[in-house]
C-alpha cells in the first residue's frame, strides 16, 4: 500500500492544479465570485456532467446565459414569464421540466437559506454519514409533493443504491480545502474526511486496476469500498485522490 500510495500522491500533485480546470465541468463555478453563484452553478455542473466534457461546459454556459450569468439574482429576483426562456433547454435526458423543477427548488430554498450547504445537513444531531446527508438532501429537494416524477432520477440517492458520483463530485468540489486552486473550500458544516469518492467510468476502471475496488457492479457500496482503501492512505482528505484516478484514467489512457 505505501507504494500505491506514494504513486498516487505523485499524481495528485500532478492534476490537482488549476492548468486542468479548463477542459474540466468544475471552470463553470471557476467564472463565478459569489459564493451562492458558486455553489448553484457547481450545482448545475455537476448534475448535468455526462458525455463529452466539452458539451456538458457549452450546455452550462447555455443555461447561465438565460439567467443573465447571475444565477443567484435569478433565482431571487425572476418573474414567471422570465421562465419561458427555458423551454427549450435539454441536455441528454435533462429536459425544460427538470430544469424549472431545479430552479423552482433553489430559488424556494435560497429565500430562506444562505447557503446551499445546509440542504445537506440532515435534521438528526449527530446523523452526519454521508449516506444520511445524500438522502436528506434528496427528500428535501422533492419536498414539493407536486414535484415532476421523471426529475428524481437527476439527483441520485444511496436508497436507491446508487453511487452518486455526481453528488460527491460537486461536494468535493465545495468542501475540499487545500488551496490549489481547484476545489473551492467553501463549506465548513462538513468534513473533509467524510466525502464519498466519485465513481465515475474512469476512476472506477483505474480503482479496479489497482485493486482499489473488488466488487463487481458499481454502487454506492463499491464507492464505499473505494473510498474507505483511499482513508488507508489519507483519513482525512481521502477524496483528494479523485484526482489521481481521473488524471491517469482520461489523460493517460490507464
Amino acid at each position: 500500500m505505501s507504494e500505491l500510495k506514494e504513486f498516487l500522491d505523485s499524481k495528485v500533485q500532478e492534476y490537482n492544479q488549476p492548468g486542468f480546470i479548463e477542459l474540466d465541468p468544475i471552470s463553470i463555478p471557476h467564472q463565478y465570485s459569489l459564493t451562492q453563484d458558486i455553489e448553484i452553478t457547481g450545482f448545475f455542473a455537476a448534475v448535468l456532467a455526462w458525455g463529452q466534457r466539452k458539451t456538458i461546459i457549452n450546455k452550462c454556459k447555455e443555461l447561465f446565459q438565460l439567467m443573465d450569468n447571475a444565477p443567484y439574482d435569478f433565482l431571487l429576483n425572476h418573474e414567471e414569464a422570465d421562465l419561458k426562456a427555458f423551454l427549450d433547454f435539454k441536455h441528454r435526458t435533462f429536459n425544460a421540466t427538470d430544469t424549472l423543477y431545479f430552479i423552482d427548488f433553489l430559488s424556494r430554498f435560497y429565500k430562506k437559506h444562505d447557503s446551499l450547504q445546509e440542504a445537506f445537513l440532515p435534521e438528526a444531531q449527530g446523523d452526519t454519514s454521508m449516506e444520511n446527508r445524500l438522502i436528506a438532501f434528496h427528500n428535501r429537494f422533492f419536498d414539493d409533493p407536486d414535484a415532476p416524477q421523471r426529475t428524481k432520477k437527476h439527483i441520485a440517492t444511496p436508497a436507491r443504491k446508487s453511487a452518486c458520483k455526481r453528488l460527491n463530485m460537486f461536494l468535493r468540489w465545495m468542501v475540499r480545502k487545500d488551496n490549489k486552486g481547484v476545489d473551492f473550500g467553501l463549506w465548513d458544516k462538513i468534513s473533509p474526511s467524510t466525502l464519498i469518492c466519485p465513481c465515475d467510468l474512469h476512476v472506477d476502471r483505474v480503482a479496479r486496476k489497482l485493486g482499489l475496488i473488488t466488487r463487481k457492479p458499481t454502487n454506492w457500496l463499491t464507492a464505499l469500498e473505494l473510498t474507505e482503501k483511499l482513508r488507508e492512505m489519507d483519513p482525512h482528505d481521502p477524496v483528494k485522490y479523485d484526482f489521481a484516478l481521473f488524471g491517469l484514467g482520461v489523460e493517460e489512457k490507464f
